[in-house]
């Protein structure tokens, strides 16, 4: 089964969401009524881009890469 990192906008403030998960509807739903404590107060989401991997461990590393950029630019461009 293959991970994937996702990049998240908020609807309403604009800001963007990393995170990682083997399932993006689910985590989009989960994401959206408010279960993730983190993004609860920015919902709703929109989905800006994904990309899959074939094993947790490339996941992991590519999300912490993309975490570590800190400019809304440099992530806009990891994903095309």
């Amino acid at each position: 089964m293959t991970h994937v990192v996702y990049v998240l906008e908020s609807q309403r403030d604009q800001g963007l969401y990393i995170g990682m998960t083997r399932n993006l509807s689910v985590r989009l739903k989960r994401h959206n009524a408010g279960f993730v404590r983190s993004t609860k107060a920015r919902r709703p989401f929109n989905v800006l881009g994904c990309r899959h991997f074939g094993s947790l461990e490339e996941a992991h590393q590519a999300e912490l890469r993309l975490k570590s950029f800190k400019d809304p630019i440099r992530v806009r461009a990891w994903i095309g």
